[in-house]
């Protein structure tokens, strides 16, 4: 049996993937954006002056790792399904010792 190497573990070590996605600029202004009111990724891309599809990489990466949810859907009177985005958490914390870093998150 071959061992497996840091960056293969690294790959599908939760706290890793969530720490590298609040070390993005992007995704904290995304995070950040959406703590206090759910918004689509139309506001969201208007507040932050960001393309829509950059946020909606960065959602379906929040999504996946569990830090947003769908807080509701609203049909457009185009009849588009609307996801309106929270975030999960209001306070994250990363504390650097040892051989691995803790990760505290305080929920929203």
């Amino acid at each position: 049996m071959t061992k497996n190497t840091a960056f293969q573990l690294n790959q599908y070590d939760v706290t890793q993937q969530i720490i590298e996605a609040l070390a993005s600029v992007s995704a904290r202004g995304v995070l950040f954006s959406i703590i206090a009111k759910a918004k689509d990724v139309q506001e969201i891309s208007d507040e932050l002056k960001i393309s829509t599809s950059t946020v909606y990489k960065i959602l379906s990466n929040l999504e996946m790792l569990t830090l947003v949810y769908v807080d509701k859907f609203v049909i457009s009177s185009a009849g588009k399904k609307i996801k309106f985005y929270k975030s999960r958490i209001k306070k994250a914390e990363i504390i650097v010792g040892g051989t691995t870093p803790t990760l505290n998150l305080q929920s929203n």
